[in-house]
């Protein structure tokens, strides 16, 4: 079978992500990854960029790639795409593609969490979200983390080596931000407040997976699989009570979108190619006299 070069772009509302895969029908490997940070920028020119950043590692012409594949809430890859696919189905099929195991997704990115329950071939067989309280999302912890002057790439390792979590409201994201406030005020160490706002976004995920009726083992993609101290406590809300859940993650978890969305992409150009070719040919014209 013909191998396809295609390109995932994963548009979300802080960071474009953008795979670049190459596709035999049989499997598939990643080319390049490349992130990049939108950061209050024109996202168009963002995607622009990271797009020309991705296949100029790639060694890749934009004109030889057989599919361009957006995903995610923005809508600047249009007139840059050859089509768009839901964000469900294309982290349900970037875990697959990361963790052959995994059974049920959980997505954390910027503003909200999903829990993706899948089969073997990555499709969506249940789903549920967050609401719009952002108290279980990246941006959440972001903000505390930009509060405390904590690098966010240091807050997993305060947290882990913390004594005790601090307890924060687990409702509502503002009504979280006063208590850290307040707690910063009191001389609370710093790694006991994360560990505790790690414990209150551990619990809302994990009630979102059951609510989802999640199934072991569970993949995390998103920006926060990469958080060590949220998946620590992730782990251990999801061994409480009976009916354990292994939960993995991947150093390319942050990419399952655009992966998911690069192979879907290569999916649907056979597709495309196999219509074409079953099409019937044009009846000639009848000449005039």
């Amino acid at each position: 079978m013909q191998r396809l070069t295609c390109a995932g772009l994963d548009v979300g509302s802080s960071s474009i992500k953008v795979a670049v895969v190459d596709d035999d029908g049989d499997g598939a490997t990643v080319r390049t990854l490349y992130l990049e940070r939108i950061r209050r920028r024109d996202p168009r020119v963002v995607l622009a960029g990271a797009l020309a950043a991705a296949l100029g590692r790639a060694r890749v012409d934009e004109g030889d790639l057989g599919y361009i594949a957006s995903t995610g809430d923005g809508d600047v890859a249009i007139g840059v795409r050859t089509g768009h696919f839901y964000g469900m189905t294309c982290h349900a099929r970037g875990a697959v593609f990361l963790e052959p195991r995994a059974r049920s997704v959980l997505d954390v990115g910027a503003l909200w969490a999903r829990a993706i329950v899948i089969d073997e071939r990555a499709k969506v067989l249940a789903s549920r979200m967050t609401s719009q309280c952002a108290a279980g999302t990246g941006q959440f912890i972001e903000n505390i983390a930009r509060y405390l002057g904590v690098r966010i790439d240091e807050v997993g390792a305060l947290s882990q080596a913390a004594a005790r979590p601090e307890p924060v409201s687990g409702i509502c994201a503002v009504l979280a931000e006063t208590d850290v406030i307040n707690m910063v005020s009191r001389g609370i160490a710093t790694g006991e407040i994360l560990r505790g706002i790690h414990e209150s976004v551990a619990i809302r995920l994990a009630k979102l997976l059951r609510s989802a009726k999640g199934v072991t083992p569970v993949m995390v993609t998103g920006g926060l699989a990469a958080d060590a101290g949220l998946m620590a406590c992730l782990r251990q809300r999801l061994t409480e009570g009976g009916g354990a859940m292994e939960v993995l993650t991947h150093p390319d978890s942050i990419y399952a979108g655009a992966i998911g969305a690069a192979l879907w992409g290569a999916v649907r150009r056979r597709k495309l190619d196999a219509a074409r070719q079953a099409a019937p040919a044009p009846s000639p014209t009848a000449p005039t006299a």
